[in-house]
């Protein structure tokens, strides 16, 4: 108690040189707070990020390992075409078995071909319709008598395993109208187009009927229970007719199954999208599936990217605030070493005289420890409260600034495409992630402990200062030179 109250009363009596070590300690706690609530909540603004949107990872036919077999030339097309459909798609027991992993949390899948319509007109302009027709004879010239020709289907049919598959529903691009999605998906229904149903008069439980392409004899009747509508961004042009998705009939896996059990050769897409349990193990993960036999012409991709992306410029704001921390701390370390250094040298007759009277060199080092330990402590609580006040503004100018200069980065990459920044933006336009464009950096109880913790430490570093000179100086040297 006595250190206490001699070191108040040696700070009273000198408030000009205390105060420029108060001012110092005000700028190093201000600094510290504000890097530390910008760090801590750019951090939880990323993990919070992270636990929002799930880990996807799907299994995608890899394009460059199936170029790499591709003969060069023209003269070669077909051999080429032959070999890619001699790959064989992803089966259902394949899927399943990839989806029995610890690295897993759930899995889903969709089922994607082309059928005819009985009685069912297609959606299509007249122009789209004389292209296709002149494509059709093309490729009947061009077909050899001997093998099957793939036959494409009026109509594209999605056939899904659970509501969690239906993205296009999850982000809006698709909008139930009428009715709604039948929640059993065993059943023998579908949902149709707002588009295609106008065209064809079809209202909520009518019943549709499809044409396999290849057997007109394979027909499939189906229960309209719900009409929905896409998104504007779902048009290739203003002066377009219909959607690009006015001929896609959706239903469930029951249907797809029914489909391709009654023919194996129907060229059908699976596509199986995995949630996994975070980003850590996605190479295991991508392990794992090729152990259990996964063609190495397909690969495993996520959608990491697009979430590092949308969390990048809060990701940057948060290296550099712990840069500028790091900075703060070993400058203010050093200028408060110098100017104790300083102070001490002045004090050096004081010192003297309490070693002369019986004063031990620990004891008066306690003092000088004291006195800077009390500016700290009023200067850090000072310090601080400036530091909240003004963490969130300059946050948000900060994440602003390094918005900005993403987006700039971004649009360079576009022109250096020749695309005037149109071809990002369409990009961006289908990203349903949102990225972070504000962050709010309270000062909580955790960044008021830490700012603590570092007066502390840059306190016991300018108090080594004192006690340097102290254990230098003789008491009896010290008073010499005074007289």
């Amino acid at each position: 108690m006595y250190f206490i109250k001699n070191a108040w009363l040696t700070i009273k009596r000198n408030v000009g040189r205390n105060l420029l070590v108060a001012i110092i300690f005000i700028v190093i706690a201000c600094a510290c707070t504000v890097t530390l609530a910008i760090k801590t909540s750019a951090n939880q603004l990323i993990q919070s990020y992270d636990s929002k949107y799930d880990i996807e990872a799907s299994i995608q036919l890899n394009r460059e390992a199936v170029m790499k077999d591709f003969e060069a030339g023209t003269d070669n097309l077909e051999n080429n075409q032959k070999k890619l459909e001699q790959i064989s798609s992803l089966s259902v027991d394949e899927i399943k078995n990839y989806g029995e992993s610890d690295y897993v949390t759930s899995y889903y899948y969709t089922y994607e071909f082309q059928l005819n319509g009985s009685e069912l007109e297609k959606a299509s302009s007249e122009f789209t319709e004389r292209r296709d027709k002149r494509q059709e004879d093309e490729d009947n010239q061009e077909a050899d008598e001997n093998e099957k020709k793939i036959t494409q289907g009026d109509f594209t049919i999605k056939a899904y395993n659970s509501y969690d598959a239906m993205n296009d529903f999850i982000s809006g691009n698709y909008k139930i109208t009428d009715g709604e999605i039948d929640s059993d998906f065993t059943s023998q229904t579908c949902i149709i187009h707002e588009e295609l149903a106008t065209l064809n008069d079809i209202k909520v439980g009518d019943t549709i009927t499809l044409v396999n392409p290849d057997n007109e004899n394979l027909t499939y009747e189906l229960k309209v229970t719900g009409i929905y509508q896409s998104s504007n961004e779902d048009m290739d042009g203003p002066f377009q007719m219909f959607s690009n998705s006015a001929n896609t009939i959706i239903t469930n896996q029951s249907v797809a199954e029914k489909v391709t059990n009654d023919d194996g050769e129907l060229r059908t897409q699976i596509t199986p999208t995995y949630l996994l349990k975070n980003k850590d193990v996605i190479t295991n993960f991508e392990k794992e599936v090729s152990q259990k036999g996964l063609d190495e012409n397909y690969q495993v991709t996520t959608n990491l990217d697009s979430i590092q992306n949308e969390t990048k410029a809060i990701s940057n704001l948060g290296n550099f605030a712990n840069i500028f921390f790091i900075i703060t701390f070993v400058i203010g370390g050093i200028v408060l070493f110098v100017i104790n250094m300083i102070h001490i040298r002045e004090r050096k007759y004081e010192i003297g005289v309490l070693r002369t009277i019986g004063m031990k060199k620990s004891q008066v080092a306690l003092k000088f420890l004291c006195e800077l330990f009390l500016i700290s402590i009023t200067s850090i609580m000072i310090g601080s409260g400036i530091g909240a006040m003004i963490s969130v503004p300059t946050a948000n100018q900060l994440l602003k600034q390094e918005i900005n200069s993403s987006q700039n980065e971004q649009q360079q990459i576009s022109e250096n495409f020749g695309r005037g920044g149109k071809g990002m933006e369409m990009r961006n336009q289908n990203n349903t992630l949102k990225q972070i464009t504000e962050i709010h950096a309270a000062v909580d109880i955790s960044v008021l402990g830490k700012v603590l913790v570092i007066g502390i430490i840059l306190t016991l570093v300018g108090g080594l200062a004192a006690i340097f000179n102290i254990a230098r100086f003789s008491p009896l040297e010290i008073l010499r030179e005074r007289s």
